[in-house]
């Protein structure tokens, strides 16, 4: 009679698979430069960027963005937040804690605590039921929901609050 004994345990199952999901690369002191055409389009500079396997970007430490005018030559718009995400399968950035979007020339700050960029549309706005601030030279704006045009620098508010001034056409 012949029996054969074994002295390993036997496995309940397979193996479970474990997946990374963290970061793939960690760059610290981040500046990128996006051009088109040969023109310099976007400064982003980080203290420290997070690239997952997806494509998506993650700057733990805040993100400072420099918007260039067409040609390349001059800031028309920043945007600073304490934390920032780039999902790539959308084009779209959020930013948030103590946001800050300014247009140099038109003299107007933006003031909120979560703010998305939308790459495709040259947009800036918040969630609808997210409170922002607007000031100007003349005013000091308030509400929820803020959408900005980057290219027009034309903003609005989906529930305006607060007090502002309105100029009456002349001649009435």
């Amino acid at each position: 009679m012949l029996g054969a004994i074994s002295c390993q345990k036997k496995e309940d199952g397979p193996v479970k698979k474990i997946t990374y999901k963290g970061p793939t690369v960690e760059t610290s002191n981040v500046l990128t430069l996006i051009s088109d055409s040969a023109r310099l389009q976007i400064r982003l500079k980080a203290p420290l960027e997070q690239t997952f396997e997806s494509g998506d970007q993650i700057y733990p430490n805040g993100m400072n963005v420099l918007f260039y005018s067409k040609d390349g030559t001059r800031v028309d718009n920043t945007l600073q937040g304490k934390y920032g995400k780039f999902e790539k399968a959308k084009n779209l950035y959020t930013v948030r804690g103590d946001v800050q979007v300014g247009n140099k020339e038109k003299q107007q700050k933006m003031y909120t605590e979560e703010m998305f960029y939308d790459k495709q549309k040259n947009l800036v706005y918040t969630d609808s039921a997210t409170f922002a601030k607007v000031v100007t030279p003349t005013d000091s704006l308030t509400g929820y929901g803020l959408t900005y045009n980057m290219v027009t620098g034309i903003y609005r508010f989906h529930r305006p609050t607060g007090v502002f001034s309105a100029q009456l056409p002349s001649g009435k």
